[in-house]
């Protein structure tokens, strides 16, 4: 091969000492199963050797401040270039930072408005400019011969005061005329003035008639001017009489100049400079002064106050009053007493029948017009609570009134994060908050569209192409929905991942090794047209795109694909097949290969279940971010589909809304949801769980026994044995995460951390455990043979037979290999599991657990992660739950598992504002004959070609 990436025994993980080939220049898929080794290949392995020779080849200085790769267990990599990792994980947690930000969008934009950006008075919206003494100068002489002027220096503006220091400041400069609240007055003759009353002084330092000659002296005198006035000198012009260009008048007039930017009739309103830091909310010179820059401020929430407004103020609707201990509910409750007997209202009624006016009186507390209406103060629960919160010194109390406070718009930037002074600056009449707020499509028509003169056009021609350029390519990524300041945070990990490929294309790098995880994740298939067209524009301009994918299409468009198996865990890790696309088909060893050639299939039932809408849970008046006020049935115990294009507002209704109400109806939950009238139908389920593919832990101690709760039926079990009762060691003795059984030298770790400063940290196997966690007491317990640290090793398939006694444990070991999870060893830490596995042990815990027949499960595009077959396990554990009862709701866009739900509905019909609406429901039959539907004609295609229709 002429280019290539050359791999000798590749062995990090689960990896089998492969060797493998990769064509430069090529857009690559790594597929197969899922944890058979793929993100150990192109993350672990090539990616991580690219950063780890990227880093040595700086000094050793420069090394101790970046985070240290471990170089991969591999022999050799040979042609490896420089690589970069766009991964699919979660977007920053930091509230400040943006879509703008994360793109660099927004330094530009800060960039482009610091230079050709028109500042405006933020108190009277008139334009603002600055102006050096040779522009003065020049405007002045723009007056016609014989005009007569008097350039005064501002000292005093609209202050209150006698300011006789002024008038002897004035005139110990030399100065004789002074001006005062509009009158020319001698120094010497200066009125008395009130110490009451607001007023304007200024001196007179010239007084001029505008003729041939007269330029010297005029640019002297404005200079001094300038120079006494802080920046600022005021002009008094009187054109002659019988010139009419000014009216005709004769009178005075005056014009204000500025070296700053300064408004004339509010002189506070001034600007030291525009620079791109004034409009940076991460700066002290840009953020609002109120919210710090984050546009939302901590404050009481009134719907968490009251969680639920049809209980009644006797029954507890104050929850916030509710759960303050025996002494303060009595005491609350005699403030609610009095309440209600000043204000004449019933307590055993509920709280939205009480008068909007009460209401707002019994929250904020009451004004001076109503004590003197009602004759009786009371402070009002929120300031109550404020006053509480501020005083109190009790962790415990801060805690329990966290929960009360949610995050509301900054009342003096509304959410905007800047200074008055930052918003007040234009292009074409949009503020940069205006333009932040826009969607990306909204924001690329209008930085296309703008319309500058020569100049400007100069100055932003760079910062321009570089907004453009960003803009376009998220456009091209499928995210035009997306609003500029929509916070990171808030990004889904494919929104996030995408994003930062549209920035990686911005670069322009070539010559790179791109490494990408899934870059279709939360993409509907309409789009993923214009995300290939961005991959092969990647591949076009000279670099690698190397993808771990398993979309059908990706895999269908790529140069070259690499298939990982055959299985998963231990028995995967090897190279099964490289080629084109018709070598992998070819191949019998590939699972990807028979999905692809349509010899394995993910079958549709025979029988889809029915579905009653008259037997529903029902969302009415929903109307959270682009949600138009719609009412949405979800049927329960059947599999309902939730689809549509990326933004139309699927999480919104599900996550936001459905999910945080029930957590709050039937959990107590203090999560806020999103904005709706109500939910009906809650009678028909007892408890609502979200399965999603968070890790089950952030530490190596946490692993699919510990979060199951298998791993303490099996201490207990041992506990039991012969050996442990005649040492009397508890089931506590057998945890390596408590002090007694474990080994202490590695505080049960089974490894211990070394830190080598400039070097990475280098991770040991304890010495006095061996890396079993555990001292040799505790492990010469054994059962059947096997000590504790035997049995965190066993495969959970061989666990299953090795425990078959014992139902309890049986029970959630098989739930485990249910969702295709039998390879992995008991003791697998969990920061080595894929987001697929954490996900899938999430379920096998619930499958375990004996079933009430009424729970709600919501899944959020399950199919992160997982191959054709994990799809086909994934369905039949998700139809299991269905069969006991069970409700269950997915988020997903993938057609695998459209074609299997009972009931489908389809929110769009685009993404944003032009989304938030139904546009189709019912089973994926009555879906195709939607012709509005893009989910309906992608489905129609599918069940024609599996000869379902």
């Amino acid at each position: 091969m002429e280019k290539a990436i050359t791999i000798t025994r590749a062995s990090e993980h689960n990896l089998k000492n492969i060797d493998i080939t990769i064509p430069r220049d090529k857009l690559v898929v790594v597929t197969g199963i899922s944890g058979s080794g793929k993100s150990s290949l192109a993350f672990d392995t090539i990616y991580a050797e690219g950063q780890r020779k990227y880093v040595e080849s700086l000094s050793a200085y420069a090394r101790q401040f970046l985070e240290q790769m471990q170089k991969p267990h591999v022999e050799q990599i040979e042609g490896l270039p420089p690589t970069i990792a766009i991964e699919q994980r979660s977007a920053s947690s930091n509230p400040r930072s943006t879509v703008a930000t994360t793109t660099e969008i927004y330094d530009y934009c800060r960039l482009l408005y610091a230079r050709i950006g028109q500042p405006h008075c933020w108190i009277c919206g008139k334009p603002i400019t600055s102006q050096h003494s040779t522009q003065i100068v020049d405007s002045i002489l723009e007056h016609p011969e014989r005009t007569k002027v008097q350039v005064c220096a501002p000292i005093i503006r609209g202050q209150k005061g006698e300011h006789k220091d002024v008038f002897t400041r004035i005139q110990r400069e030399g100065f004789v005329r002074v001006r005062v609240d509009g009158h020319i007055y001698d120094i010497k003759d200066t009125p008395k003035l009130a110490k009451t009353k607001k007023h304007d002084i200024a001196a007179v330092v010239d007084r001029i008639i505008i003729k041939d000659g007269i330029r010297v002296r005029l640019a002297d005198s404005i200079e001094t001017a300038l120079k006494m006035g802080d920046g600022v000198v005021i002009a008094m012009v009187q054109e002659p009489a019988e010139n009419k260009s000014n009216g005709g008048s004769g009178d005075w007039q005056d014009i204000t100049y500025s070296e700053k930017f300064a408004c004339n009739d509010h002189p506070e309103a001034s600007l030291a400079e525009l620079s791109p830091r004034l409009f940076s909310f991460n700066s002290p010179y840009g953020a609002c002064p109120d919210c710090d820059g984050l546009g939302t401020v901590l404050e009481f929430d009134p719907d968490l106050i009251v969680p639920d407004k049809s209980v009644a103020l006797e029954h507890g609707a104050i929850d916030a009053w509710r759960k303050g201990g025996k002494r303060m509910n009595i005491y609350y409750n005699r403030l609610i007493n009095r309440f209600c007997r000043n204000f004449d209202i019933d307590k055993s009624e509920p709280y939205e029948e009480i008068p909007a006016r009460i209401q707002k009186i019994l929250l904020n507390g009451t004004t001076a017009a109503d004590e003197r209406k009602y004759g009786y103060s009371f402070e009002g629960v929120i300031p109550n609570l404020t006053r509480r919160w501020e005083n109190t010194t009790s962790e415990y109390v801060k805690a329990r009134l966290h929960t009360y406070l949610s995050e509301q718009p900054c009342q003096s930037c509304n959410g905007a994060r800047l200074r008055p002074e930052a918003i007040a600056v234009t292009i074409a009449g949009k503020s940069i908050r205006e333009v932040t707020s826009m969607t990306i499509e909204d924001g690329a028509e209008f930085f296309d569209g703008l319309e500058l003169d020569a100049e400007q056009e100069m100055i932003a021609a760079q910062p321009l192409k570089e907004i453009r350029a960003r803009l376009g390519f998220m456009l091209g990524v499928g995210l035009g929905y997306l609003t500029l300041d929509r916070a990171s945070r808030t990004l889904s990990g494919g929104e996030a991942q995408r994003i930062r490929l549209a920035t990686q294309v911005g670069s322009g790098l070539v010559g790179c090794c791109y490494v990408l995880d899934e870059p279709t994740i939360g993409l509907h298939r309409r789009d993923n047209d214009r995300l290939l067209a961005i991959l092969q524009k990647l591949r076009d301009i000279g670099n690698t795109v190397l993808v771990v994918e398993h979309d059908d299409e990706i895999i269908e468009a790529a140069d070259h694909i690499i298939d990982i198996g055959p299985a998963a865990g231990a028995h995967g890790g090897e190279l099964v097949v490289a080629g084109t696309l018709e070598e992998v088909k070819a191949c019998s060893r590939s699972l990807t290969g028979r999905y692809l050639s349509g010899k394995s299939r993910i079958e549709i039932p025979e029988q889809r279940r029915k579905y009653s809408l008259r037997n529903a849970l029902e969302v009415k008046k929903a109307s959270e971010n682009n949600l138009k006020n719609i009412d949405v049935k979800f049927p329960v115990s059947v599999l309902t589909c939730v689809t549509g294009v990326s933004g139309s507002g699927k999480s919104t209704l599900v996550t936001e809304i459905l999910l945080k109400g029930l957590k709050r109806r039937l959990h107590g939950s203090h999560d806020k949801p999103g904005a709706h009238k109500r939910i009906l139908g809650t009678s028909h389920i007892d408890k609502v769980i979200e399965i999603d593919q968070s890790p089950i832990g952030r530490t190596p101690r946490s692993n699919p026994a510990t979060y199951t709760g298998v791993f303490d039926l099996i201490r207990q079990l041992f506990a039991k044995t012969r050996e442990a009762k005649i040492r009397g060691y508890k089931p506590g003795r057998f945890s390596f995460n408590v002090k007694g059984g474990r080994c202490e030298h590695c505080q049960g770790q089974g490894t211990k951390k070394i830190e080598m400063h400039f070097l990475p940290d280098v991770y040991v196997t304890c010495q006095q455990c061996k890396g079993t966690r555990y001292n040799p007491e505790t492990l010469q317990v054994t059962y059947k043979g096997k000590n504790i640290a035997d049995v965190l090793e066993m495969r959970i398939d061989e666990a299953k037979h090795f425990f078959e006694n014992f139902p309890k444990v049986t029970r959630l070991l098989k739930a485990l290999c249910d969702v295709g999870l039998g390879y992995m060893t008991l003791g697998q830490p969990s920061t080595t599991m894929s987001g697929g596995e954490a996900q899938r042990v999430k379920l096998a815990s619930e499958l375990g657990r004996p079933g009430t027949g009424h729970t709600l499960y919501l899944l959020d595009e399950p199919t992160t992660g997982l191959h054709f077959a994990d799809i086909h396990n994934l369905m039949n554990v998700l139809r299991r739950l269905c069969d006991l009862g069970n409700t269950v709701i997915v988020i997903e866009h993938n057609l695998d598992v459209i074609k299997m739900a009972d009931y489908i509905i389809d929110l769009g019909p685009e993404g944003g504002e032009a989304g938030g609406e139904v546009i189709a429901s019912g089973s994926p039959e009555e879906l195709t004959k939607f012709e509005d539907s893009y989910t309906a004609k992608y489905l129609e295609e599918k069940l024609l070609a599996e000869g379902k229709l």
